[in-house]
């Protein structure tokens, strides 16, 4: 079985590519990725991630993010790229950083046929209070910092969630 998760932030440089490359991390430490003997467990989870704007399609995560998640052994890497109407049907969970980015990915699905896909990524923090994974682009190291913790608390809570809820879209 493979759940497939989309990580959403606004522009794809800064939190989506640190929530993708942090849960690829957990997903080694589980186990839960392709090994020379398959997935531990019967169960696999891919990760991508996306920008609601266009801003920086095609760009590496930012350099102050890649250094906050350097200093915890995470490697960010990757390609921005634009989410599209299509990505709700290649992901079981579509996970937006904020509730602006949360509203922006809804109004592509008008019909609402995929609502219950889309979540906050805040809403699998199991210690953090935050609503909002917080957007560092414009103010100093402590909130890269901030947002790392923050996503690994969330990237736990939600392989937890996965773990115990297992979805996969049809083959």
């Amino acid at each position: 079985m493979t759940t497939r998760l989309l990580f959403v932030c606004l522009g794809n440089i800064c939190r989506s590519p640190s929530a993708e490359n942090i849960m690829n991390h957990l997903i080694e430490q589980r186990q839960l990725s392709d090994g020379p003997e398959g997935p531990a467990f019967g169960h696999r989870v891919v990760c991508d991630s996306a920008g609601t704007a266009s801003y920086h399609v095609g760009s590496a995560p930012d350099r102050r993010m890649t250094q906050a998640a350097k200093a915890y052994g995470i490697d960010l890497v990757g390609r921005a790229r634009q989410f599209d109407a299509f990505d709700f049907d290649r992901f079981d969970y579509i996970l937006a950083m904020d509730r602006q980015n949360y509203r922006d990915i809804l109004a592509l699905d008008p019909a609402g046929q995929h609502r219950d896909k889309v979540r906050l990524m805040c809403d699998f923090c199991r210690t953090y209070p935050d609503k909002d994974v917080p957007d560092p682009y414009y103010g100093g190291p402590e909130g890269f910092t901030y947002v790392i913790d923050l996503l690994l608390d969330a990237c736990e809570g939600l392989l937890d969630h996965i773990s115990a809820h297992p979805v996969a879209l049809s083959p």
